[in-house]
């Protein structure tokens, strides 16, 4: 499994409107196309960031949608009044859900730079220690983590049932990956947090 990622800042006044137009322009789209298995968009309104995710059953199918996605992502950009646009391509290594997102669901994204040597070693450890930790904070809906095996760039994204949940476990978040970064030796350069403003992944259980 596959997955471009376009990463828009923008003008936190058109966060909504790019909601609606990835809703009813780009997720119909989206479905129509071949090997496409689903849509994700989050949303940072305080900001103006917004991370679009549509998955992709092969990587043949995600290379060959290029073309055909380019204008209606160059239109989202436009809507949100986007200052940059960052797209990028990955191998989804890891995806685990115990229960469906609702509405009101929040996710915290973090990035992170991995010996690409060790990114074997770094998924194995992420599922052995990372997940069991993730499963027991309260409100976790999901996780998913994907990689980029050329530039050893890693990301992964939890889910929880709702902005509470996620606020309130920053700390047991921030504890597990410091201990995660010195078991692999991963560099975390980031942690963000968004709404899930739509949530139409279907990527099959990958734990």
């Amino acid at each position: 499994m596959y997955a471009r990622t376009t990463t828009v800042r923008g003008d936190p006044s058109a966060v909504d409107d790019g909601i609606e137009y990835c809703r009813d322009a780009i997720w119909p789209m989206l479905q129509n196309m071949s090997g496409c298995v689903g849509m994700s968009m989050l949303a940072d309104r305080g900001g103006g960031r917004c991370i679009v995710t549509a998955a992709w059953a092969t990587k043949e199918a995600m290379m060959a949608s290029a073309a055909s996605v380019r204008d209606s992502r160059s239109k989202a950009a436009e809507v949100l009044r986007a200052d940059t646009v960052d797209v990028e391509e990955w191998e989804i290594a890891l995806v685990h859900r115990m229960h469906p997102a609702d509405d009101g669901a929040c996710t915290r994204v973090i990035r992170a730079e991995c010996d690409r040597e060790r990114l074997d070693e770094m998924i194995d450890t992420f599922r052995r220690d990372l997940v069991p930790n993730m499963e027991g904070a309260p409100g976790f809906r999901s996780v998913s983590l994907m990689v980029d095996r050329g530039t050893g760039h890693a990301t992964w994204a939890v889910t929880l049932e709702s902005r509470a949940a996620l606020e309130g476990t920053r700390e047991r978040s921030m504890a597990a990956r410091e201990q995660f970064g010195a078991a692999t030796g991963a560099r975390i350069t980031e942690a963000a947090e968004f709404d899930l403003a739509i949530h139409h992944l279907r990527v099959p259980e990958m734990a």
